[in-house]
């Protein structure tokens, strides 16, 4: 099967190259400024704002399937409107779509738990442009998945993990909170997961995340464990009392979605009890 991955050169996308070819598929790739360092992919150049050069990419390549792992923070033209750009020319072309979404596009007010039925209520550019692009790819492409995921953890690359050992030898300042609760998951698990629900008959709404829900500063001591460092130099800090904005306790409830995968969505207390640190280069959606 062709593939197509965009945002091939960031942190997931990196990792869903390197599995699509060990998986046989013939695989291509997109960069924003520079191609990835997996040799086996064809890379192109790709900025989601320009629905010509899309189509190019779509004519050129001929996936049969198309995921989408791109993370504009909360630039609207890239994070909202590219993707609707992306599930119109996808649709043009017969491709099959899946989109990375995030726990972002949930507030966590009134509750924490959220499977794959609840509706976006956003408090942050970011996750209303996240919102707006699921709402616009689900009115375009019904059969697309939209996979919404937490944390990504797995390899240096990780923005949490570099920060954890940047915070344990003290060449970071800052806090782990507490109470800013996740559901993180492998990047190699969620990786595998796309792939498959790619390759399925799957459609709709998707919670793809790890089954254990943990606190940044519980996630830390866990990476600290696992990397030999001191766990006790971690600083902690109370998100509700920090000016940052942004949901506290989000937990997707991935329970439906794992029924239908033989993918395993491992909780951050199995994948960091083990020297595993996984594959990776840098953006993560979460």
């Amino acid at each position: 099967m062709d593939v197509l991955i965009v945002g091939g050169s960031g942190f997931l996308g990196s990792e869903l190259v390197r599995q699509a070819i060990a998986a046989g598929h013939t695989t291509a790739a997109s960069f924003a400024t520079r191609p990835g360092s997996i040799p086996d992919a064809t890379w192109y150049a790709l900025d989601l704002r320009d629905a010509a050069r899309l189509e190019a990419v779509l004519a050129e390549v001929t996936p049969s399937l198309v995921v989408n792992a791109t993370s504009g923070g909360s630039d609207w033209a890239v994070t909202a409107e590219g993707p609707v750009r992306m599930a119109m020319a996808t649709a043009k072309y017969g491709c099959r779509l899946v989109h990375v979404s995030t726990d972002a596009v949930f507030s966590g007010v009134g509750r924490v738990t959220y499977d794959q039925t609840c509706r976006p209520d956003p408090v942050t550019p970011y996750g209303a442009a996240k919102a707006a692009a699921e709402t616009g790819i689900g009115l375009l492409d019904p059969d697309a998945v939209i996979a919404r995921t937490s944390l990504i953890i797995g390899g240096s690359q990780s923005e949490h993990e570099r920060a954890v050992h940047d915070l344990a030898v003290g060449v970071r300042t800052g806090v782990l909170f507490t109470d800013d609760i996740r559901c993180p998951v492998h990047v190699a698990d969620l990786a595998a997961a796309l792939l498959e629900l790619g390759l399925s008959g799957a459609r709709g709404t998707h919670h793809v995340a790890g089954s254990d829900a943990v606190s940044r500063h519980a996630l830390g001591v866990l990476i600290a464990q696992r990397d030999g460092l001191d766990a006790a130099r971690l600083p902690t800090g109370l998100r509700a009392e920090s000016t940052l904005p942004g949901p506290i306790d989000v937990r997707l409830d991935s329970r439906t979605t794992q029924r239908q995968l033989t993918t395993r969505l491992r909780g951050a207390h199995q994948f960091l009890a083990t020297a595993d640190r996984g594959g990776g280069s840098t953006d993560s959606p979460g």
